[in-house]
Formats: structure tokens, sequence, C-alpha cells
């Protein structure tokens, strides 16, 4: 009888639930200020070449870049514009520590306004509206600058439309732009590449007038993916949203191949940023709520997983791991909960786990560039209404 009883309590134990400790949340460490580099309307972004970080943007209406070494100390400063207005919006850096600036100038006093050789969704030839962009602002632009600071070249495509790029990718063979062109009905997308030497190809254009491109993939069979948004059927794909983010495939050809979109009930959703990986940020508002969104895709544009933090909106990623955005919440996995928008740097493990996470400091109100290097190792650029900061995850 005593050996029944005691198998009966062994057994009855085995059935009584053990306590699970709750996972342990993760601290947040501060990030570290590297530099101020500029004002809010000054500063459009940066990149890192070797030891030095490049900025770039337009003072003054001229578009400019200069580089600054790990203490803030200017190395070089180089105006790029023309006697006329000239902005530079987006950069990056070659295998060869190369910089690559995009942006847009003035159709050239001497020649006509040409329309671009285009692979268009949508073409639409219609007069820009002034109050879009500025109207004279009608050529891509591209400077290339070694990491010495000396312009190599300087090269244009003219169009008719007013246009901003916002995305500029390069690898050994050549460069990928992305960006908004304005029309009558209101905004389109474009794609456009360059050979190594500069040499624009045809242009691609995308939407006809609620529609922008943000981001670009450049990938190793010769084919694009594009990431932005639109309010307007794309690719065959109607809008499910108010506005979809989306993700298109376009082949060596520049023509799109599939596409598929990310949408909320009565809402937004807008993709800001994408790596060579297929991580995604964007920002997400509905129902009264932003959030800022961070997916990880598969090639096939499948999502393997996925985050939204309530936010301020917009987002970036780095790599295929960091994503950075100004956070308004608690967030569960963080012993984290901002009284005031703050910004916050998340790493994520290879299966989309957020491993560690640092903030800036309060003030901040935009994210502008997320960075990886070897030299560096990971840098956000923020800015506060009156200056903009790089901070970094190392202290000096």
């Amino acid at each position: 009888m005593k050996r029944f009883i005691s198998l009966l309590v062994t057994a009855l134990l085995f059935l009584v639930p053990i306590a699970q400790a709750a996972p342990k949340k993760i601290d947040v460490k501060p990030m570290q200020l590297l530099s101020t580099v500029g004002t809010p309307a000054d500063v459009s972004g940066a990149v890192v070449s070797g030891k030095s970080i490049v900025v770039f943007g337009s003072k003054s209406s001229k578009a400019y870049a200069r580089a600054v070494d790990a203490t803030g100390k200017e190395l070089w400063n180089l105006s790029l514009g023309l006697p006329t207005v000239s902005i530079a919006t987006a950069a990056a850096v070659d295998p060869t520590g190369d910089i690559w600036i995009a942006g847009s100038t003035p159709l050239a006093s001497q020649l006509p306004a040409p329309t671009p050789t285009s692979s268009a969704l949508n073409p639409d030839n219609a007069v820009i509206p002034p109050s879009v962009f500025q109207g004279d602002l009608q050529a891509v632009t591209i400077w290339k600058i070694n990491a010495a600071g000396s312009l190599i070249f300087t090269t244009t495509l003219p169009t008719n439309f007013a246009l901003f790029p916002t995305a500029i990718v390069v690898d050994k063979n050549g460069s990928s732009i992305v960006g908004i062109a304005a029309n009558e009905k209101g905004n389109n997308g474009f794609l456009v590449n360059t050979d190594s030497s500069g040499s624009f190809t045809k242009l691609l254009q995308i939407g006809v007038a609620t529609t922008t491109a943000d981001a670009v993939v450049r990938h190793s069979d010769g084919t694009f993916t594009v990431v932005g948004s639109s309010s307007e059927t794309i690719a065959g794909k109607k809008v499910a949203g108010l506005t979809d983010g989306y993700l298109m495939k376009v082949s060596k050809e520049l023509k799109v191949t599939s596409a598929v979109r990310s949408s909320v009930a009565k809402g937004q959703r807008i993709w800001n940023s994408a790596t060579s990986s297929l991580l995604l940020a964007g920002e997400v508002v509905a129902s009264g709520k932003t959030e800022s969104a961070i997916t990880k895709f598969s090639s096939s544009f499948a999502p393997t997983w996925t985050y939204r933090f309530t936010s301020t909106g917009p987002a970036l990623t780095a790599s295929s791991t960091q994503a950075l955005f100004i956070s308004t919440a608690a967030i569960a996995q963080l012993n984290w909960n901002p009284k005031v928008p703050t910004p916050l740097l998340l790493t994520f493990d290879s299966k989309g786990v957020i491993s560690a996470a640092y903030s800036g400091p309060i003030g901040q109100k935009d994210v502008i560039s997320l960075l990886v290097s070897k030299e560096f190792g990971v840098l956000a650029l923020t800015s506060s209404t009156e200056t903009v900061s790089i901070f970094t995850l190392n202290p000096r």
C-alpha cells in the first residue's frame, strides 16, 4: 500500500504545472554622441567610406558633401552645385570606397528638355505644377567622389519632370536610383540605372498619380527590387488600404515581373527603407495609431518575421539585423517605456528575435540614416529641431 501511495503521489506531481520563469527583458543601453554635423535643413544623410563619415545635403540651395573623422573633425568639404540651385538627397559607397551622391539639378540652358527613354507602367507626359516640386530640377544627377574628397565625375539625365531621388545603391557594375517625380496628376515613382562609368540607361516610371519609390536593391542576377508606397493600381495589383506599401521585382530589361502589397484596412502602409537582405522598415497609420513596421522578407517576397512598434512612424533598416525609429510606447521584450518620443535602435538575430536595444536622447524628432561599417560599427543619424547628430554604439 505504501508503495502504491508513493507512486500515486509521484504521478500527481507530474500533473502539476511547473511555473515558467518569464523571459528576461532586455535592458536598453544609451547610444553615445559622436558629433553634430549640421541642421535638419542642410543635411540629407550620411555614408561611411573607410575611416570617414561623409555627410551630404544642400546648403544655400547648393549640393555639398563633407567628410568628418571619428572625433567629428572635418577632413574635407566639397561644393557639388552648379551656379544655379541643386540638391543632394541620397548616397552610397561602392566597393572601392568611392562615394556616389544622387540628387537633381536644372536642365542645361543650351539643351532642350527631352523625354527620357521610358518603360512605363502608366506613362504620363503632363506639365508639372510648380507647387509640387521645384520645377527647374528636372535632371537626375550623380556626383562621384573619391575618399579624399576629389570629384571624379558628374553625370546627368535630363527629363521633362521635376524629380527627387530618394535612394541610390552601387555595386561594381553600376548604380540604381529610385525617387519621386511630379506630374499634373500628382506624383509617380521612378527607377533609373547607370553603368560603372555613370552612363544612364533607360528610365522606368512606376504609377501615375499617388506612387513613390523609396528604396531599391540590386541583385546579383541583374534584377532589382523596388520598394515604396502607392494609393493606386500598380503591376495589376489593386490598392487594399488607403495607401499600401509595395515590393516590386524588376527584370534586367526594366520590366516588372512581380509585385506584392502590404496593406492595412482604412489606413496607410509606407515602406521607407530596404536592405540587400530584404529587411524592410516603414510606417503604419490606422485607427488613430501610428506604428513603425519592421519585416524580413524572403527572396519570393514572403514575410518571414515582422514587428510593429508604436512610434512617430518612419523607420530605417541596415544590414540584416538593425532597425531605427522614434519610439513612443513600451515594448514587451524590453525594459523600456518612454515618456516622450525617443530614438530606439534594435538589433535582431537571424530568427528575428530582439537581441539588443539602444536609445538616443530625448528631443530627437526624426531618423535620417542608419549605417553599419567595419570601422565604426553601427551609426545612427537623428535630428532635433535645430541640429543633426551622429550617435554610435561604441563609446570613444
